[in-house]
């Protein structure tokens, strides 16, 4: 694994430009056996029925041990590990199952298109990363738009988004708690109090 310069850091941007959209990435996934849901903020949107903000990147998560199943869609790319800065480019086994997070590139570019979470869990119970004892069956945290992309409830991805919220962060819970039921709402305050006790989103819940 390579730690990534400052002028690196600053760069990856530009790398993520053109990184795919939700539709892109199912199209390159349609008839896969593995679970899988559009993470993070692209996820809150497809709640929301609309793009609200740009984004930088794409994430998707899955169970870590069907990764390969992922993996074989994209011949022609190659994966990076990554994590605390560093990145290990085209993967090993051991530097991907050291990390939580691979990235899809274009060799041909040096283009990044795609975030890999690859998640724990338990045949087909999914685990939460930041708290083991909270697990769900992929059925019960992964729900559909209209046109069928799938993507994680946003019961879960703002849980993730409570540990060190940015201003993006903030934005989408301002904007996202309004649209959801109140049962959502009070499955989000309690994940939140049982992972983030005296969180400040509390409040608003």
């Amino acid at each position: 694994m390579k730690k990534l310069s400052p002028a690196e850091l600053d760069g990856l941007g530009a790398r993520w430009a053109s990184c795919w959209s939700p539709h892109q990435v199912a199209e390159r996934l349609a008839g896969v056996t593995t679970p899988w849901y559009v993470a993070a903020g692209w996820a809150l949107d497809l709640f929301r029925g609309e793009q609200t903000r740009p984004h930088g990147d794409i994430e998707i998560g899955i169970p870590a041990a069907r990764f390969p199943e992922i993996r074989d869609r994209f011949p022609g790319y190659v994966f990076d590990a990554v994590g605390s800065g560093c990145v290990g480019e085209n993967a090993t086994p051991e530097q991907i199952a050291a990390t939580h997070q691979t990235w899809l590139r274009d060799p041909a570019t040096g283009d990044y298109l795609l975030d890999v979470f690859r998640e724990p869990h338990q045949g087909d119970t999914w685990i939460c990363r930041r708290d083991e004892t909270i697990r769900s069956r992929y059925d019960q945290i992964i729900r559909h738009t209209e046109d069928g992309l799938p993507y994680l409830v946003p019961e879960l991805v703002l849980l993730f988004k409570a540990k060190n919220p940015r201003p993006k962060d903030q934005a989408d819970f301002d904007g996202t708690v309004p649209l959801m039921t109140p049962q959502q709402r009070a499955t989000l305050a309690g994940l939140i109090s049982r992972v983030h006790p005296g969180h400040r989103w509390l409040a608003h819940l």
